[in-house]
């Protein structure tokens, strides 16, 4: 059965324009640091889940594009490069703490700001609107996923 999640990403690290440019549109998406949300790629995600693509830390932030879960996990690399932000230096190789997956872009949208969405009572409960909701990946349900990708961004 087909989930659906929200991953945010910084547009000057990785941006739906990059992740569209890149080969066959697919990204590896390093540099989660966070328990919850790497067991969230570890357990819940599986390849062919909806992704909503989510620009943060930015002027705008908010939805920006339609995704999908193109892989499995695999160890992130960035944990075990010194000259990466992502370094770890507990992390070993033979036991790796951190992980990733493979995102394939399939469309940008229209940007679905945090002010919208927030006016947007069908979407109240969704855990990135929840106060204190700072997770990188979020699940979204079959609902608002619906709501967003049919209602709000026409089809």
């Amino acid at each position: 059965m087909t989930q659906y999640w929200l991953m945010k990403s910084e547009p000057e690290e990785c941006s739906i324009d990059d992740a569209l440019a890149a080969p066959q549109a697919t990204v590896p998406w390093t540099g989660v640091r966070n328990y919850q949300a790497r067991n969230f790629m570890r357990d819940g995600m599986q390849v062919g889940d909806g992704v909503l693509f989510y620009h943060s830390s930015c002027a705008e932030p908010g939805i920006v594009g339609l995704a999908r879960v193109a892989s499995g996990t695999r160890p992130d690399p960035t944990q075990f490069d010194p000259q990466s932000p992502y370094f770890d230096a507990k992390s070993k190789v033979e036991a790796p703490r951190w992980l990733l997956l493979d995102v394939q872009a399939l469309k940008k949208t229209r940007l679905i700001g945090l002010p919208e969405m927030r006016a947007t009572p069908a979407l109240a409960d969704m855990v990135v609107l929840q106060r204190g909701s700072r997770l990188s990946i979020t699940p979204v349900s079959a609902e608002h996923w619906r709501w967003i990708t049919q209602d709000m961004l026409g089809g």
